[in-house]
């Protein structure tokens, strides 16, 4: 494996595990914020996987969905991929989530979230 996917995937998987911990720990918006930047990092894994291109305009971006058409995720994941995307804001700013990200989430919303994200970052292209 490439040095430049090396990095992200072992990134995305350290990220895994430290929205595990948070969660763990009761710190459910950290567990989100943690579970946003895991498929972030290992959609762009992906796509240097598929494209070859460290350089690639996919790379700068932010959007989870653009980055899983990039990746060829399958469509199933779309939904959850919408929803990450503002969590990215939402997890670390009160004016965007209109409360303390503190107090707008909790262990089922965490929980959630874990999970599929362990499910878009399992993905292995042959699904």
């Amino acid at each position: 494996m490439r040095s430049e996917i090396q990095a992200w995937w072992q990134q995305a998987k350290a990220d895994v595990r430290t929205a595990e911990v948070n969660l763990k720990g009761e710190r459910y918006y950290e567990a989100v914020f943690f579970c946003q930047q895991a498929v972030e990092k290992a959609l762009k894994a992906y796509i240097l996987r598929r494209s070859r291109n460290p350089q690639s305009p996919a790379m700068l971006s932010h959007s989870l969905i653009f980055l899983a058409k990039q990746a060829l995720l399958p469509d199933r994941f779309h939904s959850f991929l919408r929803e990450l995307t503002s969590e990215y804001v939402s997890t670390r700013y009160r004016s965007a989530a209109e409360e303390a990200p503190k107090a707008r989430y909790d262990r089922a919303i965490a929980t959630e979230t874990l999970s599929a994200t362990e499910e878009v970052v399992g993905w292995n292209g042959s699904s």
